[in-house]
């Protein structure tokens, strides 16, 4: 489990393509901080498995389900990726209950300040959409968002801190967005139908 909060920005240092599992290898620093070989770490909020590391980079596997499911075709070497650790007992919780288990892929509609926020607006599937509330929360590559506007596009402002500290200093109009939502709505769906 996650909190969307993400840790740091890591760096795609190398991908090898391979059936059923490509392999991952990621640049990072904080997150390496007491890893082993099978901690489960979200890579722009895709909960995947260390399986080596060394002192400034670990690996992953990606299964071809996943690599379908989310933006995984947009990554080369040198994309850079939100990471952030799995909690622990300890962990403060900032965010909201991240999965990992991504529900679709959207596309940046836009991506514009205004005054001092910037706003994003990313496609959301029709089949998802009813998951999402107005002051709900989603999670975009990984990072607990509130939901500001809701449509064919999700809408959410971003705080200055939050564009420096993350990926969103790199994207643009028409990348793909990881994008989960909030597993509570699922549940509610599923108890309501009995």
């Amino acid at each position: 489990m996650f909190t969307g909060i993400v840790e740091e920005i890591g760096k795609i240092k190398s991908i090898v393509p391979s059936f059923p599992a490509a392999k991952l290898e990621i640049s990072a620093k904080k997150a390496l901080n007491n890893i082993n070989v099978g901690d489960s770490i979200a890579i722009d909020g895709v909960c995947l498995t260390v399986i080596s590391f060394t002192s400034n980079s670990f690996a992953v596997e990606v299964q071809n389900e996943t690599q379908k499911l989310t933006k995984f075709q947009q990554y080369h070497e040198g994309s850079y990726v939100n990471l952030e650790r799995a909690v622990t007992p300890e962990t403060r919780i900032g965010g909201h209950y991240v999965q990992g288990h991504i529900d679709a892929k959207g596309i940046v509609r836009a991506w514009h300040n205004e005054g001092q926020d910037w706003v994003l607006r990313v496609s959301v599937p029709e089949k998802i959409r009813k998951y999402i509330v107005k002051k709900g929360f989603i999670a975009l590559d990984g990072m607990s968002l509130t939901v500001t506007e809701i449509s064919e596009h999700v809408a959410v402002h971003v705080i200055p801190h939050t564009r420096s500290v993350t990926t969103l200093q790199y994207i643009k109009t028409g990348d793909y967005m990881n994008i989960e939502v909030d597993i509570i709505a699922k549940y509610v769906e599923k108890i309501s139908k009995f």
